[in-house]
């Protein structure tokens, strides 16, 4: 392996913007890759993340672009990637290693509007690097044309093919010229990967940088047991950061996408630097919560797995496994954001009951064990204690409503003194006049109790006796309205009752459900005599028909 960049054969202007970037000696996959890349030749690269793959592409395709010129609409390479991310960091390499080149590119991924897009494929793209689902939404719209692409790159192809993007790369390439150069570059080598390879590359080069799906020497691992509750995890997972040593900032992986934003929330309100990064994020959240963390504004990010391939953040020191990844191989790529380029890190896993299947398949994978931390700094809290003491983590948990039992409590509390609750509630079927006004009612009585008594049933009032309401000059409720036709203009006065001597043969008033009160005195009076005869009193009905007096 050589020692030089300038050994390679790439361009005196990438060597200088390589040397311009502190680099000196190529990695192993750097050194294997380009001087076949230089040579136009299909090449399938097998490297971990970490290794430099990116520059292994970059820095040759930056010599072979110097001549020649791109046309509209027609971009001369293509660069496909799984995410954005991958995608947006692929392209700051383009514009760190090529800035003495007047490279022209592209960046088509989803959350940036199309209109922009557009202006740059219009003048044309020397390079272009996009997402699949993107790319062939641009492609059907009839924006971008494939067939003067002369260099085509597969990044992270173990990933596409997880993501669901192997139908969508079949498309792409079948719109491709058949002579052309393509790279493939994968950490694992799948049946699904070695068909596709053999459709799409001729007479490719295998290289392999080091063994598959195995873990960098530079990486301190270890496993922290915690109990299987959220709020439990949570609770270690603080206590590792606050123990930790050298940490400078760190990357926290979550299985789904929800526990990232609770995870982020809860460590905020712990009084800790942290950002959230997953898949639902809209691109500019994304690209400033990464900003923010390369930049040393955030100490801490809480990530799901799209941010675990590719993301070149070299200060990484540590990183956390809140959730043991179900696939054995996304543990290798989530614990290589640390240790980079010969750096020492460590990497903590939260193992909690139910995760000793996933973690036995990731220790047959990387053929190494992994030691657990016995002595985490926590001690065994009595029974009693535990009960007592407040929960540290109980603002992460939505409040529970107590619970009431309807209508009130079986058994309610007294006040000292008071009469007893049969003494002062009321029967259902008293009479009004036996029902104490609440003003004579002692002040126990009176109050209101602690908790809602039971619903009563409803009683109808008893009417006032009509000779009562006669006694004391009180009117009739409710008296028949006229008919239609016989009703004041509205606006008009109207008189007195004593003053209108020409309706005294007017029918009586009515009260609801209830006979004039002169009619039931002379029933009572005549209890004996038939109520349809001629020495009974006369129905009500035939009175209101008749309107006669009685």
């Amino acid at each position: 392996m050589t020692d030089d960049f300038s050994e390679l054969g790439l361009s005196t202007k990438v060597t200088d913007a390589v040397t311009a970037a502190g680099y000196t000696k190529p990695t192993e996959i750097q050194a294997q890759a380009i001087p076949h890349v230089l040579q136009k030749k299909d090449i399938i690269g097998i490297a971990q993340t970490g290794t430099g793959k990116t520059a292994s592409f970059v820095l040759p395709m930056l010599t072979l672009l110097e001549n020649g010129r791109a046309r509209a609409r027609m971009p001369r390479t293509l660069i496909l990637e799984p995410t954005r991310e991958l995608a947006a960091q692929v392209s700051e390499n383009f514009e760190k290693y090529g800035k003495n080149h007047r490279i022209s590119m592209a960046l088509i991924i989803g959350g940036v509007s199309f209109e922009e897009q557009n202006k740059k494929l219009d003048r044309g793209v020397d390079v272009l690097i996009a997402t699949p689902g993107r790319l062939l939404d641009q492609i059907e719209r009839g924006k971008i044309m494939l067939n003067g692409v002369e260099i085509l790159v597969i990044d992270e192809a173990d990933r596409m093919l997880d993501m669901g993007f192997i139908d969508d790369i079949e498309k792409i390439c079948g719109r491709l010229p058949p002579r052309r150069q393509t790279m493939l570059f994968s950490a694992t080598m799948s049946k699904e990967i070695e068909r596709l390879t053999k459709k799409f590359l001729n007479d490719p080069v295998h290289i392999q940088s080091s063994r598959q799906s195995s873990t960098a020497e530079t990486i301190d691992q270890k496993l922290v047991r915690v109990g299987s509750k959220p709020e439990d995890k949570r609770d270690m997972l603080r206590e590792r950061i606050n123990a930790a040593t050298g940490l400078t900032n760190a990357i926290i992986f979550c299985n789904r996408k929800r526990d990232v934003a609770t995870l982020a929330r809860s460590l905020e309100r712990h009084g800790f630097s942290v950002g959230g990064l997953h898949g639902d994020m809209d691109q500019k959240s994304r690209t400033e919560t990464l900003d923010a963390f390369k930049n040393n504004r955030l100490t801490l990010l809480v990530a799901s797995d799209v941010a675990a391939r590719g993301l070149d953040i070299p200060a990484v020191s540590h990183v956390f496994n809140f959730d043991v990844p179900v696939h054995a191989e996304d543990y290798v790529h989530r614990i290589g954001r640390t240790g980079r380029a010969g750096r020492s890190g460590v990497a903590y896993t939260l193992v909690a009951p139910g995760d000793t299947k996933h973690l036995d398949a990731i220790i047959k994978l990387i053929q190494k064990p992994i030691d657990y931390l016995e002595d985490t700094g926590r001690r065994p809290v009595p029974a009693a204690t535990a009960a007592a003491a407040p929960d540290a983590d109980a603002e992460d948990r939505p409040a529970r409503p107590a619970r009431t039992r309807r209508g009130g409590p079986r058994t309610r509390p007294q006040a000292e003194g008071a009469a007893p609750a049969a003494a002062v509630a009321q029967p259902a079927a008293a009479a009004p006049d036996a029902v104490t006004p609440a003003a004579e009612q002692p002040a126990e009585a009176a109050a209101p109790r602690e908790a809602t008594p039971r619903r009563q049933p409803r009683t109808r009032p008893v009417a006032k006796p009509e000779a009562e309401i006669e006694a004391k000059g009180e009117e009739t409720p409710r008296s028949e309205p006229k008919p239609r036709g016989e009703q004041r203009p509205r606006g008009e006065q109207r008189p007195a009752a004593e003053s209108r001597p020409e309706q005294a043969d007017a029918r009586p008033a009515r009260t609801r459900n209830r006979r004039p009160a002169e009619t039931r005195e002379a029933e009572n009076e005549n209890d004996s005599g038939s109520p349809f005869g001629n020495d009974g009193p006369v129905p009500a009905f035939l009175l209101r028909s008749a309107r006669i007096d009685p």
